[in-house]
């Protein structure tokens, strides 16, 4: 496994009579995973899991608990945000991987939670760290955003689109 931001290693022998896991990431792993993550800040990142055996490998149930600062996609400007996300997921020994990167397959929902088990143990903290990812807001606005971009000249979709130069058309004399 590569060092992560916020590496947790379970092994199946932990997992074995399962075993709960409630942890928070120090100041230095938080300002890795910001930097992983392109976020202004990252001030808490938790993660609380009950772990158990399950046929094939391991099951982790739980949730990632974070408060993030990321930047706006309009202006640059930090927009805060509380993330509690849950996660179910499946570490399997026998999870393909398609062959090559232009084979195409089908992915049911069930799915989407099977990850494959490296040998007898799964890093935890990578998996949060991934799941954190998948909560963010990919194109965050600030409250202001709207009214900064009015202020510096910059049309909102509405008055950019499509409709706005039909209405404009709909406006005209012998249109």
């Amino acid at each position: 496994m590569s060092a992560a931001e916020f590496s947790l290693i379970v092994t199946l022998a932990d997992a074995a009579h399962g075993r709960a896991i409630s942890v928070e990431a120090d100041e230095a792993a938080r300002g890795r995973i910001a930097e992983r993550l392109g976020l202004v800040a990252l001030d808490r990142f938790a993660l609380v899991a009950d772990v158990r055996p399950i046929a094939g490998g391991m099951a982790a149930r739980g949730r990632v608990e974070a408060a993030a600062v990321q930047a706006c996609a309009a202006t640059d400007l930090p927009v805060p945000t509380r993330i509690t996300e849950a996660f179910d997921l499946r570490f399997l020994r026998d999870v393909d991987a398609p062959a090559s990167e232009e084979d195409e397959i089908e992915i049911a929902s069930d799915d989407l939670d099977l990850l494959p088990l490296d040998g007898d143990r799964i890093d935890l903290g990578e998996a949060a760290v991934q799941t954190l990812s998948l909560a963010l807001d990919p194109f965050p606005r600030h409250p202001d955003a709207a009214r900064i971009l009015a202020e510096k000249g910059v049309l909102s979709e509405e008055a950019a689109g499509p409709f706005a130069a039909l209405a404009k058309l709909r406006g005209t004399p012998g249109a």
